[in-house]
């Protein structure tokens, strides 16, 4: 076990390492940070010209639910850009194979690729994190810190899941570009399950409604901490996971 974990800890030391040498992460986290701080302040203004024009509102929390609504869209876009190369430029500069073969299992480094990139995205949230923290610091009634901490929950975990699908993909492209376009494929239909459901009715509304991203991940940022919905984005981690492992001993095999 101990062994297993300084794998892991392996891998993910040296792709953390990759990625802060990478300008490509360095152009992403500019971005990044451009429109998820410009979303921020832009539903600040949009619920406090509400609460202006004579609506009552409560300004902090109803800028925080929003903006974490609107998160969505900007993880669904920039997370398939960080994790359409985590096996695609193995394959590119032809260690692949050499990874595949290796004593380090393949559940090692899968895990130790996606515990990476998602630390990469956590520390691209940081700054914003203290923008958020510094609004809501001055709410007046103070914000439920169930809001904050079960929505930003929901936030990570909806990463985390496209990341895990995203190195899956990745570990089947030939190419960084067929990695992302597949993955923006695959998240765009598990997010839009929901509205397949409504079109075909029962029993496909329940069950689609199960499998949707978008449907547990408006539950979260709602600060309703539903365990249907953290095991759902947990699920999809695991399975990404296993996908990959799989993908990357199916490989192996060919090759003996």
């Amino acid at each position: 076990m101990i062994l297993i974990f300084n794998n892991v800890m392996a891998i993910f030391r040296k792709e953390l390492q990759g990625y802060f040498k990478s300008s490509l992460a360095y152009v992403i986290a500019g971005v990044f940070w451009l429109l998820a701080c410009s979303l921020f302040v832009s539903e600040v203004q949009l619920w406090t010209a509400q609460k202006t024009a004579g609506q009552v509102v409560d300004v902090p929390q109803e800028s925080l639910k929003s903006f974490l609504s609107g998160m969505w869209w900007l993880v669904m876009f920039l997370m398939p850009s960080l994790s359409m190369g985590l096996y695609a430029e193995e394959r590119r500069h032809r260690t692949l194979e050499l990874l595949a073969t290796s004593p380090i299992t393949n559940w090692a480094v899968a895990l130790g690729k996606l515990l990476a990139v998602w630390t990469l995205f956590v520390t691209l949230m940081l700054p914003v994190g203290v923008l958020e923290i510094l609004f809501l610091s001055h709410a007046d009634p103070p914000i439920t810190a169930g809001v904050f901490v079960v929505g930003h929950l929901g936030l990570f975990l909806l990463a985390a899941a496209i990341l895990s699908l995203g190195l899956f993909i990745s570990s089947l492209a030939d190419s960084s570009i067929l990695a992302i376009i597949l993955t923006y494929a695959l998240i765009l239909i598990l997010s839009l399950l929901f509205l397949l459901g409504e079109r075909w009715g029962e029993p496909w509304v329940a069950i689609f409604d199960q499998l949707s991203l978008v449907k547990h991940y408006v539950t979260l940022t709602q600060g309703v901490l539903d365990m249907s919905s953290v095991i759902l984005f947990v699920s999809y981690i695991v399975l990404g996971l296993f996908l990959t492992a799989q993908s990357i001993d199916l490989l192996r095999f060919q090759r003996r």
